[in-house]
């Protein structure tokens, strides 16, 4: 059983200098190809279902599904709930078999983020899982605007939630189909400073992947979530399916189809974060 949680896979990140790719699913074709390119990699993997697949598919078929993948996997798989906004979610998410869930309380006053994330992150440690918080707020591209972390309040936040990840905002934002913000290194520091709480940046896809290659091999972010990316990776791939046979009607021959290539555009954000080779 290679079943994993958060503190399994990002304290040794953290000692050694490196991050896990927290890769965003919305079906069985690319979750089983990001597991191939872990292993092809031989680096543990963070599986996450986000609102939007939540949304398409129930929690106990998500659970389910990642732990058929992780048991079956030769690298370490983490089964995440990304972005829970109440605790009812996170509760069903461990009843499903999620071995760590994303308590997001970033939209709400700060004690009520704290008192929700702390009894988010005693829920999932109790069951032997792990737990996630935000701290700012991570905006959207063409959507909300960022707020960005203050250092006081994520080492505040760190210490009484004792979680075992943080995610932070410090120039990233979700859902960009560009590389082309780069994350505010100052700022990152300033926060590392104030707690050695493993970092998490969500919004990965539009920061640059050098910078992401550089941080995770001298900073305190030991997770970038990458969902975009591999989204865009997806449609391509599936546009190529469908020109390059365009009497092609069966689903299963069709999604097969993009499995390759998501697997190798995994496998590529994989490598950048790994550690550096002797």
């Amino acid at each position: 059983m290679t079943r994993a949680t958060l503190g399994d896979v990002l304290q040794p990140a953290l000692r050694d200098r490196y991050a896990v790719g927290g890769l965003v699913c919305l079906g069985w074709e690319d979750a089983r190809a990001y597991v191939r390119a872990a292993e092809a990699e031989t680096l543990p993997l963070i599986l996450q279902a986000g609102p939007s697949c939540r949304a398409h598919t129930p929690l106990p078929v998500l659970g389910a599904m990642f732990r058929t993948l992780a048991d079956a996997a030769t690298v370490p798989v983490v089964a995440h709930l990304d972005h829970a906004i109440t605790l009812d979610e996170c509760r069903d998410a461990l009843d499903a078999g999620f071995t760590s869930v994303m308590y997001d309380g970033s939209r709400k006053p700060l004690q009520q983020n704290i008192d929700e994330t702390a009894a988010a992150a005693v829920m999932a440690h109790t069951a032997g899982a792990s737990c996630e918080g935000e701290i700012g707020f991570v905006g959207y591209a063409a959507g909300e605007d960022s707020s960005g972390t203050l250092p006081p309040d994520a080492a505040r936040f760190a210490r009484a939630t004792k979680i075992d990840a943080m995610a932070i905002s410090v120039g990233n934002t979700h859902l960009q189909q560009r590389q082309e913000s780069p994350l505010d290194e100052a700022h990152i520091r300033a926060i590392e400073a104030v707690t050695d709480v493993p970092l998490v940046i969500h919004g990965g896809s539009g920061v640059p992947p050098a910078q992401r290659s550089t941080l995770a091999r001298t900073s305190n972010i030991c997770k970038f979530n990458i969902g975009t990316e591999l989204r865009m990776a997806f449609g391509s791939a599936l546009r190529d399916v469908l020109a390059g046979d365009p009497g092609i009607f069966d689903r299963v021959a069709i999604l097969g189809g993009t499995e390759l290539s998501l697997e190798q555009a995994a496998r590529a954000v994989l490598r950048a974060l790994a550690p550096r080779e002797e």
